[in-house]
């Protein structure tokens, strides 16, 4: 696999960077999810402990990764999005660093998008739309990235028709958290093995 054209806009981060960023993200989201809770009476989404939900999460994470890779191999202006994005972002993490970069944004990201604002809109279209439009404007990390930022308001519906359907945050975070690990893998197998 070919190194995508850099992006002026990106520049190269370092293993510390990603992680800081990573970390300090996930608490920004944590917090604003607990002051949205102080101040808005709807609630959080309820997280149950559920196999039967924990396994819709975890099909629905494998199916976001393979519509991924499908739709990286038909749209071209996506795959460079994503080459840019996941260069920036993978490369420079070792691979138990990949456990942070699901666990992180799955929980956080889940917890405000869909735990707090989801109900806190509603339980209908207009929640549902609006959780995953933001979703996707988290995704943003230059103009030239918006591709990345369709993919992820598409994702980010789909995350939350899942939490509505059944009504349990733990579906949304298992197809995040799997989401992300399994596409992190895989990308970081594909380069080892890439020729130079």
């Amino acid at each position: 696999m070919t190194s995508p054209p850099d992006d002026p806009q990106l520049e190269p981060l370092t293993r510390v960077q990603v992680l800081a960023a990573m970390g300090v993200t996930a608490i920004v989201l944590l917090v604003i999810a607990r002051v949205w809770l102080h101040f808005d009476p709807a609630g959080l989404l309820p997280f149950t402990a559920s196999i039967q939900d924990g396994l819709i999460g975890v099909a629905m994470g494998l199916g976001i990764t393979l519509a991924s890779a499908a739709i990286y191999q038909l749209w071209p202006a996506y795959r460079k999005s994503a080459d840019i994005y996941l260069m920036m972002v993978l490369r420079p993490l070792h691979w138990p660093d990949l456990i942070w970069l699901g666990l992180l944004p799955g929980l956080s990201e889940e917890l405000l998008f869909r735990g707090v604002m989801l109900p806190a809109i509603g339980l209908n279209s207009l929640g549902i739309v609006v959780s995953a439009a933001s979703f996707g404007i988290l995704h943003l990390s230059s103009p030239q990235q918006w591709p990345y930022v369709v993919w992820a308001t598409t994702i980010g519906l789909v995350l939350a028709l899942g939490a509505v359907a059944t009504g349990n945050l733990l579906v949304p975070v298992l197809a995040h958290v799997v989401t992300n690990l399994v596409s992190s893998l895989v990308w970081k197998i594909r380069q080892t093995t890439a020729p130079s």
